[in-house]
């Protein structure tokens, strides 16, 4: 029997705590599937650093960072820190997660099968995973094309990949040219839990970011004002470690304003919606090439 394709699990963190982060629960969420869990603490002004400290498991392996507070580019400070992470990841690939992102304990089979079924075909670098972008509360999940439906979070840890931001990944040709990454379908969920956060948190989080994206104004968010179109209810069921996090740290509730009005990309994309329904397309972005 051939030995298991060994994965490395990874993510970056700072202010976890402060910024109303399910961090805890997203490393806990792979834990079971991955060989070894890095996570790049930021130097930061809560007790995030202790907090992963007191999961005191033999997989994670804690690197402690310091910011580049300099770094105004577009989030490339979140690029310089995923990749720290993921430059110390020994496995043969590698899994990353964002902070406010959570898998499916009923879904980690299904991962663990596709990674063994690819690994032997070199055209496949990378593993996408469906998207659920829960909205306003956990009962809402966003359905439009400005939010992606799908994104790489698996990668081979044998070729040359890096990060232009925090989202996705680019692979180098031939050591010049950076190219989307050739992928498959990891027929798994993300479940992404940032916008449905205490609205105290979400502020927090707007204020404290935008230094890192030039030119950014961090607006004030009201999960209300928002399209309504936008949203479908959710009908799934949350992975089982998320679940007490959400009823103490995640909005509960939430009535869209009737007299909110569309913002221009809003309305983009309710005819981009329109669209993909009569015509079966896909408008949302997308940082990769399927290939198998």
């Amino acid at each position: 029997m051939s030995k298991p394709v060994s994965i490395s699990g990874f993510t970056f963190i700072r202010n976890g705590v402060k910024l109303g982060f399910p961090f805890i629960e997203s490393i806990r969420s792979l834990l079971p599937l991955v060989d070894e869990f890095v996570v790049a603490v930021g130097e930061s002004d809560d007790d995030t650093l202790a907090r992963v400290r007191a999961m005191d498991d033999p997989k994670i392996r804690i690197l402690e960072t310091v910011w580049n507070e300099n770094m105004s580019d577009r989030g490339f400070v979140y690029a310089q820190q995923k990749m720290i992470a993921q430059y110390a990841c020994t496995c043969e690939w590698v899994f990353y997660l964002e902070g406010d992102e959570v898998v499916h304990e009923a879904e980690l089979g299904a991962i663990r099968a596709s990674v063994e079924k690819h690994h032997g075909n070199p055209a496949v670098e990378a593993l996408v995973f469906d998207y659920l972008h829960f909205y306003g509360t956990p009962g809402y999940i966003s359905v439009s094309p400005g939010w992606y439906r799908r994104e790489c979070r698996m990668i081979r840890n044998t070729i040359r990949s890096y990060a232009p931001d925090g989202q996705y990944w680019l692979v180098m040709h031939e050591h010049k040219r950076p190219r989307n990454p050739n992928a498959a379908l990891a027929n798994a969920h993300i479940h992404h839990y940032g916008w449905v956060r205490r609205a105290d948190y979400m502020n927090a989080k707007q204020q404290l970011v935008a230094k890192y994206w030039k030119g950014s104004v961090a607006p004030t968010i009201t999960y209300a004002d928002f399209d309504p179109q936008a949203v479908v209810p959710f009908t799934g069921t949350h992975p089982s470690v998320v679940q007490p996090w959400l009823l103490t740290d995640a909005e509960q509730h939430i009535t869209f304003n009737p007299d909110y009005v569309l913002t221009r990309k809003e309305r983009k994309y309710r005819l981009s919606m329109k669209v993909e329904k009569m015509t079966g397309l896909d408008f949302s972005r997308k940082h990769f090439k399927l290939v198998a």
